[in-house]
């Protein structure tokens, strides 16, 4: 990062304040995605191995639909934070609108490809014969719930920018509820296997877009901004988004890579795989939680023209980020042989799980540096070097990984080259937040 002097202690207790502010409700907004997965893979893991491994193919599949869209959360952040930050908050509330608007077309887009070649995509993955029409039931049923996910990231976005994420924990909480007794009663009470769950978790998703939609409108009424669609807002609201959506692209190109890699390797693997991907995620959400609340405050500051507070809440940031990693990483530690049995009853799952989760626990403090200055380069408004970052980390990832089953080690050497990939990213942010070059006042960048 750039050198800059000390911040006084009053200045870092201010520092720590808005992140806790910021970060502990973020948290719980953001687990609600690996919660829904984690959920749903220790309800159908007790059907079953292949009905475990079809949701492992299908849940990544889904996962990279959204999460390519995922720029619809963080530009809007990034952008709105910097309009609070100039004071104009009808145009920043105008500016969330559009990315909603651009939610509802793209989910529309993403069914209409996902429903005709969800067969082709799960062969794709290498599915077995006995997991892939398990992973195409789930797959076509839960592409249904797209546009609600998008709606919501967006909606997010709008909240976060506004420096508010204690509105998506109340509706995180509540799908949540939701999508555990939804899924539970349509799995086994309706005897509906693994479609039940894909349902269930559909109807809790459009249920969370409808409580965001009555907030954000209600907001926009309240400061005059217009509800209706304009043409040139969501153009512009597309572009600002495209270099974090190639970003993106990569990034589910790495996991879409692992878990096809974990398919070829057999159904133990896969599951396993499955498994820790969702804790994985998990622990992702929680140090993003402190890139979440990065993204507001640093736009803010760059917003408000106030470089050197957007440098110290850096700096801030990225210690918690360490912290935070260490203790994850700890707790992964001690809890694996607690919690591979909540997902599944398989030995052979449980001994192929146990070294990769070792893997998982000793990278956390290298998650914890790479999510926070990925937040702050986002709320920066730094997208396209995010993009060439991640396009570079993907490059080096790829061969590694595909040559895993060429030269051996299972799934811990799958897991060893995902700690490579985010060593990679680590040194890209660091290099480019030293530089200072994304520090870029003003109520737009």
């Amino acid at each position: 990062m750039t050198q800059a002097p000390a911040a006084p202690k009053a200045a870092r207790r201010r520092h720590d304040r808005e992140i806790v502010a910021l970060a502990v409700p973020a948290f719980g907004a953001l687990i609600a995605e690996p919660l829904f997965l984690m959920v749903d893979t220790a309800i159908v893991g007790h059907l079953g191995t292949a009905q475990l491994a079809g949701l492992g193919i299908a849940s990544a599949l889904l996962v990279t639909a959204v999460s390519v869209f995922v720029f619809l959360a963080y530009a809007t952040t990034a952008a709105v934070a910097r309009r609070v930050g100039a004071g104009d908050l009808q145009a920043a509330i105008r500016q969330g609108m559009d990315g909603i608007w651009l939610a509802l077309l793209l989910g529309a887009a993403v069914i209409a490809v996902v429903l005709p070649t969800a067969p082709a995509l799960v062969e794709l993955f290498g599915a077995s014969d006995t997991a892939a029409p398990y992973a195409t039931t789930y797959l076509r049923i839960s592409a249904l719930g797209i546009p609600a996910m998008l709606v919501v990231l967006a909606a997010t976005g709008v909240l976060r920018g506004l420096q508010d994420t204690k509105t998506p924990l109340y509706v995180a909480v509540g799908g949540f509820v939701a999508n555990g007794a939804l899924n539970a009663g349509l799995v086994y009470g309706a005897d509906l296997g693994i479609a039940g769950s894909a349902w269930g978790t559909v109807m809790a998703q459009y249920g969370m877009a409808a409580v965001y939609l009555l907030v954000v409108v209600r907001g926009a009424r309240k400061h005059g901004a217009s509800l209706r669609p304009d043409a040139a807002g969501i153009r512009a609201c597309a572009q600002a988004g495209a270099p974090l959506l190639v970003r993106t692209l990569s990034l589910r190109a790495i996991l879409l890579i692992a878990t096809a890699v974990a398919a070829r390797l057999g159904d133990a693997d896969v599951a396993a795989h499955q498994i820790i991907l969702s804790l994985w995620s998990l622990l992702a959400f929680a140090l993003d939680a402190i890139a979440i609340a990065g993204q507001a405050i640093i736009g803010r500051y760059l917003g408000a023209g106030d470089a050197q507070g957007a440098r110290e809440a850096c700096r801030r940031m990225v210690e918690w980020g360490i912290g935070v990693g260490v203790v994850l990483g700890g707790l992964v530690i001690v809890s694996r042989p607690l919690f591979l049995p909540l997902f599944t009853s398989d030995s052979v799952v449980h001994d192929t799980a146990l070294p990769a989760l070792l893997m998982v626990a000793l990278s956390q403090p290298i998650c914890g540096i790479v999510f926070v200055l990925d937040g702050v380069l986002m709320g920066a408004g730094d997208g396209p070097y995010l993009a060439w970052a991640m396009i570079l980390t993907l490059a080096v990832f790829a061969p590694v990984a595909l040559l895993v089953p060429v030269f051996g080690g299972g799934l811990t050497a799958v897991w060893g080259a995902m700690t490579l990939m985010m060593t990679v990213r680590m040194l890209t942010l660091w290099l480019r937040t030293r530089s200072g070059r994304w520090i870029v006042t003003g109520a737009t960048r």
